[in-house]
């Protein structure tokens, strides 16, 4: 991966987000999210030289998945081995959800067993009533009406490392908005990062999300446009992304699927359209891509792309995240761990 020299971050008190959820990096100000980030950056060079860092020995997170998944799954899950916990993986039909036994009284029980909880959830207000119920942290993994926090996080410190900033720099989406669209937007806007969405209007952003998106603007001086047009999401733009067409609720209806193929193709990345953009702009996604539709091979595969830095990233940020929001109760006696230790404390 070839990133930005960039002096490893020093970091500040961190105790302030202990036991706090992570439903939305929108309830987070941007010093603290900018906090989060330096936190994750400082753990992934600490795991060039010691993989292993128990600063939640003995910790257990469950984890609720109502859809697939590859990178969430396995992120999570060995950012807690490398962290010294573990991970419960538990889907659809070894819990008593939904029907059998409420959302409240599972997130207590599960709250008695656990030190967080990660919801990769269908709808987000069912991740809410977790929080509202659950004593212990609730993360948001992917609610897919809404939103994707973890990645979009995951994405700005890909784009820290490419770039060595955020502020300043522009964000082009290409086509439809969804939950993933709704995180990248408000996250990069919240953190100083321009974005232009060029989509379909049969397909364009909610009204609330465009509201958060500009209020973010004026908080941050960052800016946020809209177009139709493809190349005007490209021509401006430091980094470039895109996201599957559909998804999981739309796979058994063929007719939905063509439906969205024939509105969302001109908005696909390829050659062509990243020929328009600026010098040097890279191409991103969160994955799964489906090759030959929001993307080409061509572009996914080129030197462009970071595709596969976002993906491994998803791991550091989610540890620090998980190392700020369980905390720890005492200094490591491991020298190694101890600047971060004192962090944690502080």
């Amino acid at each position: 991966m070839t990133t930005q020299t960039q002096a490893t971050p020093t970091l500040g008190a961190l105790a302030k987000f202990r036991g706090r959820h992570f439903l939305s990096d929108q309830d987070y100000t941007p010093e603290e999210l900018k906090e989060l980030l330096d936190l994750a950056l400082v753990l992934k060079a600490l795991r060039a030289r010691k993989r292993v860092t128990p600063y939640l020995y003995g910790k257990h997170l469950a984890t609720i998945f109502q859809e697939p998944s590859t990178r969430t799954r396995v992120s999570f899950e060995n950012a807690m081995a490398e962290l010294g916990g573990n991970m419960l993986y538990l889907r659809p039909g070894e819990l008593h959800l939904p029907g059998r036994e409420s959302v409240g009284d599972t997130a207590q029980v599960l709250s008695r067993y656990n030190d967080a909880i990660v919801g990769r959830i269908t709808h987000f207000k069912v991740l809410e009533e977790f929080a509202q119920y659950a004593s212990v942290p609730v993360i948001n993994g992917l609610c897919s009406d809404s939103s994707h926090p973890v990645q979009s996080m995951t994405d700005v410190m890909t784009v820290l490392e490419h770039a060595g900033r955020i502020e300043g720099l522009t964000m082009g989406w290409l086509g439809r908005a969804n939950g993933m669209c709704n995180s990248v937007m408000l996250t990069c806007t919240r953190l100083g990062m321009n974005v232009v969405w060029a989509g379909p209007e049969e397909m364009s952003v909610a009204p609330e999300v465009i509201d958060q998106a500009k209020a973010n603007c004026e908080l941050s001086g960052a800016t946020f446009t809209m177009s139709n047009e493809p190349a005007d999401g490209v021509k401006a733009a430091d980094f470039i992304y895109s996201d599957t067409w559909w998804w999981v609720q739309q796979e058994d209806d063929q007719a939905e699927m063509d439906r969205r193929l024939k509105i969302n193709l001109p908005y696909q990345v390829n050659a062509e359209l990243m020929a328009k953009a600026k010098p040097g702009a890279k191409y991103m996604h969160c994955l799964p891509a489906m090759r030959g539709n929001e993307v080409t091979d061509e572009v996914i595969d080129s030197p462009a792309s970071i595709v596969f830095d976002e993906a491994e990233n998803r791991m550091h940020f989610q540890k620090g995240l998980l190392v700020a929001l369980i905390g720890i109760d005492e200094l490591p006696e491991d020298p190694d761990l101890q600047e971060i230790g004192r962090a944690l404390l502080a």
